[in-house]
């Protein structure tokens, strides 16, 4: 009977070793993410803060680490955490390097989806809330469902961190990668989490936004269809919906983005090499 239990928790210890050993890949530049050892007191987990924002802390080879989103206006050189553990306060360093993102230009046929009128902005503030209440969102979780799985297969169209022309006009760096897929492509679930935001929205059309843990949110923008509900709960692999060319966009494609500590970040770094 011994034995036979001891068979029984192989596999589940295995499990467990590997889902905490499992962290994103790292990139010590703006949009990137650093691994950061905090400390070997496994007791009291640290609360640690970049620029006010709370970060993601796991336990990983008998340490706490912070996963930290690195925002993409960062300058070289020292980023400072506060961390504040059994009562006391501390400032953990880590350093970028620079990064040189390349310029895109794009036509957009619909003006307003470069410039937009009054009422438009009045949309669009209103959207902005919603959106930011989603990607703040923090759910307490030991273990972040880590490698991400592709959510679709195609083309990528468009890289993270590239600069913007919009019809001769800069705009913000792209915050996410585009992937291309024909309209209709189902599109899945990276991992487990729960939806915490569905709507349609003047620039990214029709959007999901799934909660992994720790400020760990997925995005999937210009959809065609949404086929899960906010509060809902989805696995690995669920079909949450179809790749469309909603909102500004040129053609049918996805844009997956990752959100960490309400940082955009490189989504590459949560996926397996493609």
């Amino acid at each position: 009977m011994m034995i036979r239990l001891f068979l029984l928790l192989i596999p589940l210890l295995i499990s467990l070793q590997v889902s905490a050993n499992s962290l994103p890949k790292q990139a010590a530049i703006p949009g990137g993410v650093v691994i950061v050892a905090l400390s070997t007191d496994l007791i009291v987990k640290p609360i640690v803060k970049l620029r006010g924002k709370q970060v993601a802390v796991v336990q990983h080879e008998e340490k706490w680490v912070a996963i930290v989103g690195v925002p993409l206006d960062s300058k070289r050189g020292a980023q400072i955490l506060s961390v504040i553990q059994n009562g006391k306060t501390s400032k953990v360093l880590f350093n970028i390097e620079d990064k040189a993102y390349p310029t895109q230009y794009i036509t957009i046929d619909n003006k307003r989806k470069v410039n937009p009128n009054k009422l438009d902005m009045t949309r669009i503030n209103a959207e902005s809330a919603v959106i930011n209440a989603a990607l703040r969102h923090w759910t307490d979780k030991s273990i972040l469902p880590l490698p991400f799985a592709w959510p679709i297969e195609g083309r990528v169209s468009g890289l993270y961190g590239r600069r913007r022309v919009f019809n001769g006009q800069p705009r913000r760096p792209h915050s996410g990668m585009d992937i291309a897929a024909p309209i209709g492509t189902e599109v899945h679930a990276p991992a487990e989490g729960i939806v915490r935001g569905v709507g349609n929205y003047f620039f990214n059309g029709n959007t999901i936004f799934i909660d992994h843990g720790q400020g760990l949110v997925t995005i999937f923008c210009h959809l065609d269809r949404t086929d899960v509900f906010s509060g809902q709960v989805v696995e690995q692999g669920e079909v949450i919906g179809t790749v469309g060319m909603t909102g500004r966009v040129t053609g049918p494609h996805l844009h997956l983005g990752v959100s960490l500590n309400d940082t955009r970040v490189e989504p590459r770094l949560f996926f397996p090499a493609r």
